[in-house]
């Protein structure tokens, strides 16, 4: 046999090879559509860790209390929820209409909750060692699901699509309607907050008991007004956060606030624990980071770590902050009381 000719295939067999599986390899790890997909999946859940931390930012710039019980105001605000959707899905409401009656329930609910938690939790532990306080929310977190348990049974609730479903492409990407109303009301929430924050007396008297309580209340403000009013912000917050995460996942249950409640407190020392910008900025960042883990940790392992696998990126954010840039992102903004 000519030796060129033997020679021949083995050459076209490689080039082939090659020609499949090079392009195959760029296509998973850099195709602009992909990319631009995780990025707005991220932003979508970013939005919602965001808002959840902003909760947890608030009261600790007040109180310098971690707050491990607003994430179950999450999954209350949820749960009054999917509640009352069959009522007013039997009633003939139109879903969307459902949508906004639900919430609006919801929110006043969480709030009244969070006040509550605040007054008979917090407040006589208010001038206790840190650790007193730390160790009551986590157990009123625990107590919360409890409750929720008993009331709604263990078992996942099905929360249906209360919007169309048609999915809206965007440069090569899509989103659901949903999740459309996710960023915008989400956007739309945490504007409102710095605007509160930044130009409204109850936001000057926030500031000031941020600042140092006693002075403020030396001037007139009611430290403990504007503290259980902290509370109820950061509840409502967190009520249509549980709606939009429901909406979402089409699915409630009593335990379903734990994790976003700690991703949401990561995002919150990501950014910078008691500074609302660093709160959204880390919310965000959070979301995108963990949405392109998701997406493309099969690739990068190749295979031995699927997308279930995407609660490693967000703790490992928290750990190597922790250890690297305590004061986050945007700087911790706390008041020296001294």
């Amino acid at each position: 046999m000519d030796p060129a000719r033997a020679e021949t295939p083995v050459r076209s067999v490689h080039s082939a090879r090659d020609r499949c599986v090079q392009p195959r390899r760029g296509t998973q790890l850099f195709n602009f559509d992909i990319l631009l997909q995780q990025i707005l999946n991220g932003l979508v859940l970013g939005s919602v860790y965001a808002m959840v931390a902003l909760g947890y930012t608030m009261v600790y710039g007040i109180l310098q209390l971690i707050n491990f019980a607003h994430g179950e105001v999450l999954m209350i605000g949820a749960m009054v929820a999917v509640w009352l959707v069959p009522t007013l899905l039997a009633a003939g409401v139109p879903g969307p209409l459902v949508l906004l009656i639900v919430t609006v329930a919801a929110i006043p609910v969480c709030m009244l909750l969070s006040m509550f938690i605040e007054r008979v939790a917090y407040r006589p532990l208010r001038n206790a060692p840190r650790l007193a306080p730390l160790i009551t929310a986590i157990g009123m977190s625990i107590v919360l699901q409890t409750v929720a348990m008993i009331i709604w049974k263990p078992n996942p609730i099905v929360f249906p699509d209360l919007l169309p479903t048609d999915p809206v492409p965007i440069f090569g990407a899509i989103l659901a309607p949903k999740q459309i109303l996710i960023l915008v009301v989400a956007a739309t929430m945490m504007t409102g907050l710095v605007l509160l924050v930044n130009r409204t007396k109850l936001g000057r008297a926030m500031r000031a008991t941020a600042e140092n309580p006693r002075i403020a209340g030396l001037m007139g403000v009611n430290a403990n007004q504007v503290i259980a009013a902290t509370f109820a912000i950061g509840a409502a917050l967190a009520a249509v956060a549980g709606v939009l995460v429901a909406l979402n996942y089409n699915i409630v249950h009593f335990s379903m606030g734990f994790i976003p409640g700690l991703k949401a407190f990561t995002a919150a020392v990501l950014g910078g624990i008691g500074n609302i910008t660093g709160a959204v900025v880390g919310g965000l960042l959070l979301g995108i980071i963990e949405s392109l883990g998701a997406g493309y940790i099969g690739d990068l392992t190749g295979g031995f770590l699927g997308s279930h696998y995407q609660d490693i990126f967000a703790f490992a954010v928290l750990i190597l902050v922790l250890l690297f840039r305590p004061s986050g992102i945007m700087g911790e903004r706390v008041a020296d009381r001294a």
